[in-house]
């Protein structure tokens, strides 16, 4: 498995491990606070339900922790191995690396083409650095950069793409047509890289080989993040790639991943370059049976993704190679800041969701479908155990809070502790963060899950216009969402043996 570069220092480790036996010691005090009558009120029916909620959750948890260990310790080596065994015997192909920046502060742009000018330099048969920008600007300074960095290095050339500034969408698909233009051959590759991401040296070497493979239509890697904020933002985004870095590893022993991150991807050419690739990203849409149709606005890793998924393509993550991601929250609060990134997030996941599920286990593979449903479940289950709790609270014990506190606090540290065999250090933020993140998390996907249509870019600001009927859709929406919540908890508290059937229901059948 991958980690992140860097020793720790000594200073570091003691100071977190005298935080771990805090926490240890804190988790001991809640259990010696439950007196032994407080077990007696525990409902049986209720921890059924827990339990089977519980072992859908962690059994599938663990089962992606497991997958994860065998792909990064013994089948991506041997992947590794052969994808370098036919670069030895075949010529690599021209690399295209197409960037594209709006709004991207000015040292994060030096910062970011200065790496990919390097990159191109160390492509082995050539690249075209493709800078799909807005501002004359960031023409100029990409220009300076290449000229310091590139010089007369005749393997490298430079193409720019003005955009008019309508999104990334826009952005891209003006990209993959100047990369069309060039007529790729079928063994290049094209690398789509965000304006604040980072690439190795190496990229093109590393990566490329693994295009060899017919069967692969695109691959994504392992990122790591530089924060420009408080120290909450470093530990939340740490969390956040480490998990990333695991769940990646798992559905990369399926060859088949679940996004195409928008930081750093390379595609094979031939699939960039095709028109209805280009349409899908440009103009990507689903019609809701509520919502009616509606385009998307953000998540073009996940149209990207759908369209690979759909024609069988192998998608593969390069666990050691690492894009390194410069990370400006959206406001200075980390609460706003996770709730606008969050709800972006999960809005892009759950859009692509039931089309993905349509196509079937015979198309996407029986683990990534079963995966892809887990999406829809997680929500809710995520949500269960304070449920449980708040009610339990109120209507059965007291001792219901120090219960579910003492599962919480135990349980989240385990998680973290797995966080090892991805990163070197953990912090002792991170079961707190874990929790967050999983209610927090939950909460936003609910919300959104019936409001597919409402999306907002959070570095541009801009939102999908309003369609006529949108006062209607937003009423259903509401009215959708208070439904689901209270089914939700009448199942719990039914459950827990504290809503039962009225009489009158049963008698008529209900």
């Amino acid at each position: 498995m991958s980690a992140s570069a860097g020793n720790v220092p000594l200073q570091d480790w003691t100071e977190s491990l005298w935080a771990h036996a805090l926490y240890v010691a804190c988790v001991a005090t809640f259990v010696m606070l439950i007196p032994a009558h407080g077990y007696a009120h525990l409902s049986h029916g209720g921890l059924i339900i827990v339990g089977a909620i519980g072992l859908w959750r962690y059994g599938w948890g663990i089962l992606h922790f497991i997958r994860s260990f065998i792909y990064g310790s013994f089948v991506f080596p041997q992947m590794r191995l052969r994808a370098e065994t036919a670069a030895a015997q075949t010529r690599f192909g021209h690399a295209y690396l197409l960037v594209t920046s709006f709004r991207i502060p000015t040292d994060t742009t030096v910062t970011v083409y200065r790496a990919v000018f390097q990159a191109a330099l160390n492509a082995p048969a050539g690249a075209t650095v493709v800078a799909s920008i807005v501002e004359q600007s960031d023409q100029r300074i990409i220009k300076r950069l290449h000229e310091l960095t590139v010089g007369d290095a005749p393997h490298v050339r430079l193409v720019f793409v003005r955009c008019p500034g309508s999104g990334k969408r826009d952005a891209l698909a003006n990209g993959f047509r100047a990369i069309a233009r060039f007529n790729p051959a079928p063994s290049d590759s094209v690398s789509v890289i965000d304006g604040d991401s980072i690439v190795p040296a190496d990229l093109v070497v590393q990566c490329a080989p693994f295009l060899l493979d017919p069967k692969v239509g695109a691959l994504t890697t392992d990122e790591v993040s530089l924060v420009r904020g408080r120290r909450i933002f470093h530990r939340w985004y740490s969390l956040r790639f480490a998990q990333r870095h695991i769940y990646m590893g798992s559905l990369g022993l399926a060859r088949k991943v679940m996004t195409l991150t928008g930081r750093m991807s390379m595609f094979r050419a031939s699939v960039v370059c095709a028109p209805e690739f280009i349409e899908q990203v440009e103009a990507d849409y689903i019609d809701h049976w509520r919502l009616g149709r509606f385009k998307f606005l953000t998540g073009d890793d996940k149209s990207t993704w759908f369209f690979l998924l759909k024609n069988g393509y192998d998608m593969l993550y390069i666990p050691d190679v690492i894009v390194t991601t410069i990370e400006d929250p959206p406001a200075p609060g980390f609460f706003e800041s996770a709730n606008a990134l969050m709800t972006r997030w999960f809005g892009n996941m759950l859009r692509n969701n039931a089309r993905a599920l349509r196509l079937g286990p015979s198309k996407t593979g029986y683990f990534v479908w079963w995966t892809i449903l887990d999406q829809r479940v997680s929500m809710w289950t995520g949500l269960s155990g304070l449920i449980f709790c708040i009610l339990g609270m109120l209507f059965v014990t007291p001792y219901a809070l120090l219960f579910y506190m003492t599962w919480v606090l135990m349980s989240r540290y385990v998680l973290t502790l797995t966080l090892f065999t991805a990163r070197p250090r953990v912090s002792i933020a991170y079961p707190f963060l874990v929790y967050f993140n999983q209610i927090y998390g939950s909460f936003i996907k609910t919300q959104v899950f019936f409001q597919l249509d409402r999306q907002k870019w959070t570095r541009q600001g801009t939102t999908l216009k309003k369609r006529p009927g949108a006062w209607w859709r937003d009423a259903t929406s509401r009215y959708m969402i208070l439904l689901a919540w209270s089914v939700f908890i009448a199942a719990i508290a039914y459950s827990m043996g504290l809503l039962q059937p009225s009489l009158a229901l049963v008698q008529v059948g209900i």
